[in-house]
């Protein structure tokens, strides 16, 4: 499903076009590799050694065309004016960061400033207004009530982590100069039936077909476990 964010992303550009993107927060670089892979420019700005090891030694094993376009920095993220010049960027995501972060505005109008003339900012985000989805259908009453009444989101080791609301994300992003473009919900179906693993390719393809669809269709974007949403910054 993350082949979805390329194609959400690529959507507004000409096809073919080579951009400059800023990964913050890469993780396994599973997404970074992939759009390097597809010719784009990636710098990917990650605080965890770890992680940074575990990419570069992933980055080892690629053709030296794509080595030489895949940038690594590491550094926090909410760091990006001290690393890079504001307007560097055609696109920057930052997906999964928001879930661990304290000051989410404060973050958005930096990774904002990066942007160049007409760039995107491409956020993803636990949707707050279905939380209560996951224990409802799993039959957990007190657990839908609970997060009805005070949502929170938990991560898989039961600890806290941030929601977000497409009002008020969509706020947000006006306020920075990235205007929401497009918004899109990100695993309308699959959080809520049994975890049964992936199903056979041609499965696979009906499930990935549905997705796509629900996750562009209201009501069903708005129940998505996750919100993808795209701020655009003016030409």
């Amino acid at each position: 499903m993350a082949r979805r964010l390329d194609e959400q992303i690529a959507a507004r550009y000409p096809v073919g076009q080579r951009l400059r993107i800023l990964d913050v927060g890469m993780g396994r670089g599973a997404q970074a590799l992939r759009l390097a892979r597809a010719g784009h420019e990636i710098t990917a700005l990650e605080s965890d050694p770890a992680l940074l090891r575990r990419v570069q030694e992933a980055l080892a094993t690629e053709p030296a065309g794509i080595r030489e376009r895949f940038r690594l920095v590491q550094g926090e993220f909410r760091e990006t004016g001290v690393h890079f010049l504001p307007g560097s960027f055609d696109v920057v995501l930052c997906h999964g960061v928001l879930t661990t972060s304290e000051e989410p505005d404060a973050l958005l109008a930096g990774l904002a400033r990066m942007l160049a003339p007409g760039g995107l900012l491409s956020l993803l985000v636990r949707n707050a207004g279905a939380l209560a989805m996951g224990p409802g259908l799993a039959g957990d009453w007190t657990g839908a009530l609970t997060t009805l009444d005070a949502p929170a989101a938990t991560d898989r080791e039961g600890r806290p982590v941030r929601a977000d609301r497409l009002d008020a994300l969509t706020s947000t992003l006006a306020g920075i100069a990235a205007p929401l473009h497009a918004w899109y919900g990100v695993q309308v179906f699959t959080p809520w039936g049994p975890d049964s693993g992936l199903p056979a390719a041609e499965e696979l393809e009906r499930l990935l077909a549905a997705e796509d669809r629900a996750g562009r269709t209201d009501p069903y974007r708005g129940i998505a476990a996750m919100l993808h949403l795209c701020g655009a910054r003016a030409a």
